[in-house]
């Protein structure tokens, strides 16, 4: 069997990029109209990729888990559920959405473009919950002042990171990928010396260097989010976050975009920022940033989403037969006397 082609998941981060969640109306042509959009989808990116190879435009499809039990495809990835609120020292909403468009590029015309063309597919038939158009800030540094996406994994360890193996293998180069939008509070922010600054996130702020663990503060945000399987090995996950903002109104924020093999892992970490570890030692950079939404999706890999655009089924493996029964009822050994 082939391996499944995937979503440009593990693609290189861009200097813009705009995320689009959707809720999908009820009814059959509402998701009649979804399924011709998602099939005409890879047309529409080389349409409007094509005028420069150099904006490496692409988009990337999530469905959430009520959507998914819509569209019926026969089998339910074993990480899928809603986004699970958090309730602990600070707040973790969970908000609607069923569907996820990330699309990045080098530049901000071709997401707008793309954009734009799927909402004219899709304008009449879904409700739009968010619209983030984020920006590349200087060398990769959010609002806070600070480099992000530092700790990305690279080459075959982004793979291992990000993409469904054989723990779920109907479900193989498929993602998972949780979203937030926060909102910060600069003024409270800048208030803060520089080096109480850089204990809350773990890192020097100028130079990016981190801390060495001597230095850094149990509730560092680097410290909470580093988190390892039973055999000490790090569960690492991709950050494709994006400043966004209106100065003129006083908005600052990041989109934070999560992706990863399978949710638990994305999960612990915003049980242990939201509501501490142990409990109580949460995170100190929620009390400038506040999560205003949550949501998580698959991401089927690009054969899947095929199918499920077409209306097909997936392919479950066959199960193992039954083993033949025993009609000896134990007695075929035995030889018969003269």
């Amino acid at each position: 069997m082939q391996p499944a082609i995937s979503q440009p998941v593990d693609g290189p981060l861009t200097r813009s990029a705009i995320f689009v969640t959707l809720t999908l109306a009820e009814g059959d042509d509402a998701l009649a109209s979804l399924r011709g959009l998602l099939g005409d989808l890879p047309s529409l990116v080389k349409a409007v990729g094509f005028r420069s190879s150099e904006a490496g435009l692409t988009c990337v499809v999530g469905i959430g888990a009520n959507l998914w039990s819509r569209m019926a495809p026969g089998a339910v990835p074993q990480g899928l559920h809603p986004f699970r609120e958090i309730a602990g020292i600070h707040h973790a909403p969970a908000t609607a959405g069923d569907l996820l468009f990330h699309i990045r590029a080098a530049r901000s015309d071709f997401c707008f473009e793309l954009v734009s063309r799927i909402m004219r597919r899709l304008a009449a038939v879904t409700s739009v919950e968010d619209e983030t158009q984020g920006f590349k800030y200087f060398d990769n540094r959010d609002l806070l002042g600070f480099v992000d996406g530092t700790e990305n994994p690279l080459g075959r360890d982004l793979t291992e990171a990000v993409m469904i193996g054989d723990e779920d293998p109907v479900f193989a180069g498929g993602s998972y990928v949780i979203t937030q939008k926060y909102i910060h509070d600069m003024a409270q922010w800048e208030a803060m010396p520089v080096e109480q600054q850089e204990r809350v996130i773990g890192r020097q702020k100028l130079s990016d260097v981190e801390l060495a663990d001597g230095e850094k503060a149990s509730y560092a945000h680097n410290v909470l989010t580093n988190i390892e399987d039973e055999s000490g090995r790090q569960l690492e996950i991709l950050r494709d976050n994006m400043p966004f903002g209106s100065p003129a109104k006083g908005e600052f924020g990041t989109f934070f975009i999560g992706y990863a093999r399978e949710p638990g892992r994305m999960e612990t970490m915003l049980r242990n920022m939201f509501i501490g570890k142990p409990p109580g030692n949460y995170d100190r950079i929620l009390d400038v940033s506040a999560a205003v939404t949550g949501c998580l999706f698959f991401v089927p890999s690009a054969d899947m989403l095929d199918v499920i655009a077409r209306g097909g089924k997936l392919v479950l493996p066959e199960a193992a037969p039954e083993p033949e029964p025993d009609r000896s009822l134990g007695l075929g050994s035995l030889k018969q006397g003269n």
